[in-house]
């Protein structure tokens, strides 16, 4: 199962990835932020497209759960760290981190 660390590990691996503080929360960006992890580690936000949210939200939705909110809508979805794989991490990193890219190359 996957944790902070491995969260962490997986999303500074990226091609150009940072990490910083976002309130109380550790924030993964390319310019654009693609992920945040919770102060206690026990959960991520990471930026999907809505279709992308719906489709992880119905493949795994142990793992994925879409944001109540505004921010939910634009395809922000929490994933659950203890109940993912790495493997989940990984694929879920690269996917949100693709649209931070792409918004960094229009810039």
């Amino acid at each position: 199962m996957a944790d902070s660390e491995s969260f962490t590990r997986i999303a500074l691996a990226l091609p150009g990835a940072t990490s910083g503080p976002h309130f109380d929360r550790t924030a993964f960006k390319v310019k654009r932020t693609f992920a945040t992890l919770a102060a206690d580690g026990l959960s991520a936000n990471l930026k999907f497209t809505p279709d992308e949210q719906e489709f992880k939200c119905q493949l795994a939705p142990e793992v994925f759960q879409a944001i109540d909110n505004g921010w939910g809508r634009q395809g922000w979805t929490t994933i659950w760290l203890a109940k993912a794989t790495e493997d989940d991490v990984a694929a879920a990193l690269t996917m949100a981190h693709v649209h931070a890219v792409g918004a960094a190359k229009k810039k």
